[in-house]
């Protein structure tokens, strides 16, 4: 059975945990749930919590992305099993490193499809392939429980700020469900209809964002090979048309050779290994996410999985 970390808090109230053991509850009334900031496509906040939210709640994985989305929620004790946890809570969020690990937590031995029944929810927010979101959904489906896949963009600080964005398929009403939920933990929530679609658009975002990266350090090193200062093409990109929040943010830091892992790079690459798994189920050529997961792969050989995925950069540099 994969390790993982796991909380079920009673939520009659929504409470903050400050310092253990102290916690500040709140009453329903003053819960705070926002509204989405997301497109016309995006759903909308859900408009009577108090009234369909389940009444308790457990999320597997309290890892690098995990931990900052559980405490943005509720954290209280903690459980000794996947199962125990689904069993005992009504509805499970999981947040997994890789495919593996997500069937391994829901499907093995101890895993939370064991513990799962008529009535209980299951949300798988981990980033794998629709092939493994669907054979997680039929586990827990086959129980009678419902199943949704979310998985977020955003790395470690949309995290902690509630700031990420919910890429949802699955059962609708598990997803209107626990909308408050993701209210909570993101800024903006898709539903995008049958499982393994909300895995496909992850997984394409997450193509293009390592491309972005692998790109962008290419050219901070042209930059500086040819006598201009790194720190000034990051301030002219984020003023012009290909301006991103990502370059302006790890910009500064990659020019001092500085990763502090927000999105490791093991998982940057395992994303585009299964994007290119991806693209080829359906003949779909990428030359440049090809060439990029290379590079990554390159990285990874050189001691970088637990940096930052912009940590790409040293691959560039070790061709030089």
């Amino acid at each position: 059975m994969a390790m993982c970390s796991a909380f079920c808090p009673r939520i009659p109230h929504y409470s903050f945990l400050r310092a253990a053991p102290s916690v500040r509850s709140i009453p329903p009334s003053s819960w705070p749930f926002r509204a989405s900031s997301s497109p016309a496509r995006a759903s909308s906040s859900f408009s009577s919590p108090a009234k369909e939210i389940p009444g308790r709640i457990g999320f597997l994985g309290l890892g690098i992305m995990g931990t900052p989305m559980a405490q943005n929620l509720i954290k209280a004790g903690y459980k000794s099993s996947p199962e125990e946890v689904a069993a005992t809570c009504d509805v499970t969020f999981a947040m997994l490193a890789d495919p593996e690990s997500a069937v391994d937590v829901a499907c093995g031995k101890h895993g939370a499809a064991n513990g799962m029944s008529p009535g209980k929810g299951y949300v798988d927010v981990s980033t794998v392939d629709g092939t493994t979101s669907k054979l997680i959904s039929g586990h827990i489906k086959g129980t009678g429980a419902l199943f949704l896949e979310a998985p977020v963009s955003g790395s470690k600080k949309p995290a902690e700020d509630g700031q990420l964005i919910f890429l949802t398929a699955g059962d609708k009403a598990l997803y209107e469900m626990v909308a408050p939920f993701l209210d909570i933990m993101g800024k903006s929530k898709f539903y995008l209809g049958d499982v393994g679609n909300g895995a496909a658009m992850k997984l394409v975002v997450n193509m293009i964002m390592g491309s972005m990266m692998a790109s962008f350090s290419e050219g901070l090193l042209l930059s500086e090979k040819v006598g201009l200062d790194p720190n000034v093409l990051v301030e002219v990109v984020s003023q012009g048309a290909i301006s991103a929040p990502m370059y302006s943010v790890k910009g500064p830091s990659m020019v001092q050779s500085q990763y502090p892992p927000a999105f490791p790079l093991k998982h940057q690459q395992k994303d585009l290994r299964l994007a290119l798994g991806l693209a080829e189920s359906v003949s779909q050529s990428t030359p440049i996410a090809a060439a990029t997961n290379e590079l990554y792969k390159v990285a990874k050989s050189h001691g970088l999985s637990d940096q930052d995925f912009s940590a790409v950069i040293e691959a560039l540099k070790a061709k030089q």
